[in-house]
């Protein structure tokens, strides 16, 4: 079936075309979402509907029992809950800003100025972004302990503010910006600062609210018993990968714990995600 024809320049829709597309979305749109309803329905399966072959996609007798283990297993230990919610907050938090005025901070420049080794910058970072954090784990590890950072919140906070996805988010963003625009400000005295401040940064808020919804996933999902060896310093997903991992009687808890890890970002993304189709049409990166 023709979605459409075109008239000249004119594209003209036809009536089942974007019946079809509807159609065609909806089904793409709940088939992404079926992780997550799963996700939700294995956490509230007690534990004989859990090990049921073949699997069920629905509970039969949902329970809340998953997450009372779960509280059970969190009030034994010798370092409270709280600590660990609050290390997984700031290390996210404190990350995710840092990261969105670096990269943006940098990528001012790389965007609106000619320099010497400036189109090298540019490769570097399209290049940087092929790594994954497999690949630079190692050689981190190495930095951060020439650094006597290892066993300290620094080692997570500092490589997360160097995003180089952020950088290229911004740089990519703040060069659809008219010189015009900036020239006009140069004119009525209005210094870098100031440019940076009052003009760039609100023309590109989608980039760098994209940028906080990536950073804000990667960093409150990341594990750091790789870096942080003192239990108090330890955040959330590291202490519920530990308690629900090991035997079959910690399955329920291990669905429970899942459904709090997904929540955080969820929440954030749908805060935010008016912005994030503007600015992938804008930096080149397809959703």
């Amino acid at each position: 079936m023709r979605l459409g024809k075109r008239t000249g320049r004119r594209q003209v829709h036809t009536v089942g075309g974007d019946i079809v597309l509807a159609i065609f979305l909806v089904i793409v749109g709940v088939f992404m979402f079926l992780p997550f309803i799963y996700s939700i329905v294995q956490s509230l399966k007690p534990m004989e509907e859990l090990f049921v072959f073949p699997p069920k996609f629905f509970v039969r007798n949902p329970t809340l029992s998953n997450f009372k283990d779960l509280l059970l297993h969190t009030n034994n230990m010798w370092v409270p809950l709280e600590r660990y919610i609050f290390n997984s907050f700031f290390v996210s938090v404190a990350g995710t800003v840092g990261s969105v005025i670096i990269g943006s901070m940098a990528a001012y420049p790389l965007a609106k100025f000619r320099f010497p080794g400036s189109a090298l910058y540019e490769k570097i970072i399209v290049l940087s972004l092929l790594f994954v954090y497999n690949v630079t784990a190692v050689p981190q590890f190495i930095i951060m302990s020439k650094l006597k950072m290892v066993d300290t919140l620094w080692a997570v906070l500092l490589p997360s503010m160097a995003s180089s996805l952020s950088l290229y988010l911004m740089k990519n963003f703040m060069s659809q910006l008219p010189d015009d625009l900036i020239e006009a400000a140069k004119i009525d005295g209005a210094g870098h600062m100031k440019i940076f401040l009052g003009i760039v940064m609100p023309n590109v808020k989608p980039a760098w609210v994209t940028a906080v919804i990536f950073v804000f996933q990667g960093l409150w999902n990341m594990q750091t018993d790789s870096y942080i060896f003192t239990e108090s310093l330890k955040n959330l997903p590291t202490l519920l990968m530990q308690i629900s991992t090991g035997t079959v009687a910690t399955a329920g808890i291990s669905a429970a714990a899942s459904v709090i890890l997904m929540l955080p970002p969820i929440i954030v993304f749908l805060i935010s995600e008016s912005q994030v189709v503007e600015t992938m049409a804008h930096s080149g990166i397809k959703g």
